[in-house]
């Protein structure tokens, strides 16, 4: 059964507040010393499966609208038209307030340190992870965009290979796509752990196939849920959530604790859990789409804030420990937590205020008035060439 998709479901905008907040909590831990000991220390540092949570939303948001968009026509002027728009507004969306950060923390955070020339330019053109030295203090966690972009970058051709074909035969390749992310640290070159500064093939874009793939396939399931299943799985969401939980317990269970470099066998173990992890979350309400909690106010503006949070919070994580007086991997995880949070979300709100939604809808008005003129242009010429037929 084939039902319409809703155009906005606004309880994933309140499961990127969830999301953003898991991703703090992991580099909170990582940096007070918490994230290796007793199982719930190994777990707060598996937190950082939220990235695979941030990676199913984009691949579910950007699947169900874009999936059928694009032909191999470079020909057609509609098409291309319809691509550029798609990375007009991807960029749209994700550089303003990006290169705000950047230029910010840069020029003013000394914990960016004294960075090279080339390695502040791969950081402005979101291509540090694939330049050694690139990942720099306050920044580091950044190489998620840079992984986002590689994905924006490829979904259209995705898309042309087999968004336009049945249902079956989609899913049979977005499954294809997802074992990719299984055998990737597998390849000979990879299966080393890497210097330091040097390129991390644990984080690049291949290796995350996986976790888009969950968004993919809950993109290709939406539209064929019954109103009872809806109910249904509703219903279930506590279970959804005890079993994302208990992922984080067997992941923090299994491999190496801390930022130790993990084998191929415990790399795609660990992607496994991510991948199931996201799936536990993203599913239950891309299916069955509205939640109380995740749509009431404060969790729809932090979700509204979530990519700003998402930016800021690392430099203003280096701003607590000499503010708070408190050295690095010397504990007091809570408070550096709660002082993180404090610090980042009224940044973050001015950040979204200020920069990232004028910028967006600036982008989007100015792309609307290219293409109207296009379009204007197109219909002149049409109507001239009727007009000399005709005679």
């Amino acid at each position: 059964m084939d039902t319409k998709p809703t155009p906005f479901l606004p309880a994933l905008e309140g499961l990127r507040a969830i999301a953003c907040c898991g991703i703090i909590v992991t580099h909170v831990a990582f940096q007070t010393g918490a994230d290796t000991g007793s199982l719930i220390n190994r777990m707060l540092a598996r937190t950082d499966f939220f990235v695979p949570v941030f990676f199913a939303l984009s691949g579910f948001l950007l699947w169900r609208r874009h999936r059928a968009d694009f032909s191999w026509n470079l020909f057609d002027a509609s098409n291309r038209r319809t691509v550029l728009g798609y990375y007009v507004k991807r960029v749209g969306r994700i550089m303003p307030a990006y290169l705000v950060t950047v230029g910010v923390v840069l020029l003013l955070f000394p914990v960016a340190g004294n960075p090279e020339w080339w390695q502040m330019l791969s950081n402005v053109f979101l291509v540090q992870i694939y330049v050694e030295g690139g990942l720099l203090g306050g920044l580091t966690h950044l190489w998620s965009l840079s992984v986002e972009m590689a994905f924006y970058l490829v979904l259209p051709l995705i898309a042309v290979l087999f968004g336009r074909r049945s249902w079956g035969i989609r899913v049979l390749c977005i499954i294809g796509l997802a074992l990719i992310s299984y055998g990737w640290a597998f390849i000979p070159a990879f299966a080393s752990a890497p210097g330091p500064g040097a390129l991390n093939p644990h984080i690049m874009p291949p290796a995350f196939a996986a976790w888009f793939a969950v968004g993919f396939l809950s993109a290709e399931l939406e539209g064929r849920i019954t109103p009872r299943a809806q109910t249904f799985i509703a219903r279930c969401r506590p279970l959804f959530w005890a079993f994302a939980v208990a992922m984080l317990a067997v992941a923090a269970s299994d491999g190496p604790e801390g930022l130790t470099h993990a084998e191929p066998a415990e790399f795609a173990r660990r992607t496994l859990y991510g991948t199931l992890f996201a799936a536990a979350l993203i599913m239950p309400y891309a299916l069955s789409g509205r939640s109380r909690w995740l749509e009431s106010s404060w969790m729809q503006a932090l979700g509204r804030w979530s990519y700003s949070i998402f930016l800021w919070h690392m430099s203003m994580l280096s701003l607590v420990f000499p503010l708070l007086g408190i050295g690095l991997f010397q504990g007091y995880t809570a408070l550096v937590l709660v002082a993180t949070f404090v610090l980042t979300v009224p940044v973050a709100a001015l950040s979204y205020a200020v920069v990232e939604e004028p910028a967006r809808q600036w982008i989007n008005a100015w792309w609307r008035d290219q293409r109207r003129k296009w379009d204007t242009t197109t219909a002149s010429k049409d109507t001239a060439k009727a007009t000399v037929t005709s005679q």
